[in-house]
């Protein structure tokens, strides 16, 4: 049986429609991998993103922590370059102190050996007064004039102050009892 010109083109058809339903297919398969390295490169570019925030946000913080640091040890240095020279004069003057002796003096430089070391009494308390400050800058004032001699102490609490402090703790309480008792008494 010969075939028909039908025939003949239901084949191709069929044929041509295979043919179209692979090349979809590979299409949709391309696709695919088209999406899937978009995907790759749209974290890769999230990623990339991240790293430079991240990278500018901790640049940003280790500068300024430098700058405060760089301050920070500027006036440190400041600090013990000012402590050395308290303490220099310090010994300096603990040594002037420590030299008075009245009982070496002999009785004709008497009088003048003794305004010498009034001086350097009067110039070691000086020195003390000026500095002493500036030594103290962290410290408490109470905490300073304990250390000073100040004689700084935490004023005694009496039994009248402790029984004040109890009352004004407990006087709510008591407001809010006295209050409950009028309502029951207005109910009953």
């Amino acid at each position: 049986m010969p075939e028909t010109e039908d025939d003949l083109s239901t084949e191709q058809l069929d044929v041509q429609v295979q043919k179209a339903q692979e090349q979809l297919l590979s299409l949709k398969r391309q696709q695919d991998q088209i999406e899937k390295q978009k995907r790759e490169l749209e974290e890769l570019s999230r990623r990339q993103e991240q790293l430079q925030q991240g990278k500018s946000e901790m640049l940003e913080k280790f500068t300024r922590a430098s700058v405060v640091l760089d301050r920070e040890m500027f006036e440190a240095q400041k600090r013990v370059e000012l402590l050395r020279e308290i303490h220099e004069s310090f010994s300096q003057h603990l040594d002037v102190l420590e030299s008075i002796n009245p009982k070496g003096w002999e009785n004709s430089e008497f009088n003048r050996e003794l305004s010498k070391a009034l001086s350097a009494v009067d110039d070691a308390r000086g020195e003390y007064t000026k500095s002493v400050p500036r030594i103290q800058l962290d410290k408490p004032v109470e905490q300073a004039a304990a250390d000073d001699g100040g004689g700084y102490e935490a004023p005694e609490q009496n039994f009248v102050y402790w029984l004040k402090t109890g009352f004004a703790f407990t006087l709510p309480l008591l407001i809010l009892c006295i209050v409950a008792l009028v309502i029951l008494l207005l109910r009953a």
